[in-house]
C-alpha cells in the first residue's frame, strides 16, 4: 500500500514516532499517541553480549542517554523531516555552544585558523 506524503503540520505533530499498538497503558488500555518522555540515564541490556554489541555499534539501540535517547531520536527525526531531510539525518545537542562548535568543526579543515 502506497503511503500518502505527509504535510508539514502532520510531520510537526507525528513525525518520527509510531506508537506501538501492543503497548497497553492507562484506563483506555491504548498506546500513547504522544511521544513518551524517557527521563532515564541507563537502559537495560539483554545480557553482556548484547551490551558489548551496542557499545561496539554492531547493533542499534539505546545505551546511555547522553549518547542516544528515544525521546531525542523522535525530536531529531521530526526536525529532519520538517526540513525535507532523511528521518535519520537530524542531530540534537545539549547547548547552543555545542551546536556552534559542531557547525564550525564541520566546515573547518586541518590547518584553518578560526577567529572568534
Amino acid at each position: 500500500e502506497k503511503k500518502q506524503p505527509q504535510g508539514f503540520d502532520t510531520i510537526a505533530l507525528h513525525g518520527g514516532y509510531d506508537p506501538d499498538p501492543n503497548v497497553h497503558l492507562g484506563l483506555g488500555q491504548g498506546a500513547p499517541r504522544g511521544v513518551p518522555v524517557y527521563r532515564t540515564t541507563p537502559f537495560i541490556f539483554k545480557n553482556t553480549e548484547h551490551a558489548a554489541d551496542l557499545f561496539k555499534l554492531k547493533e542499534l539501540g539505546n545505551i546511555y542517554s547522553r549518547i542516544m535517547n528515544p525521546t531525542n531520536n523522535v525530536l531529531e527525526s521530526r526536525y529532519a523531516q520538517l526540513e525535507g531531510g532523511h528521518p535519520l539525518s537530524g542531530l540534537t545537542v545539549s547547548s547552543g555552544t555545542t551546536a556552534i562548535f559542531y557547525a564550525i568543526i564541520n566546515l573547518a579543515s586541518q590547518g584553518d585558523n578560526i577567529v572568534s
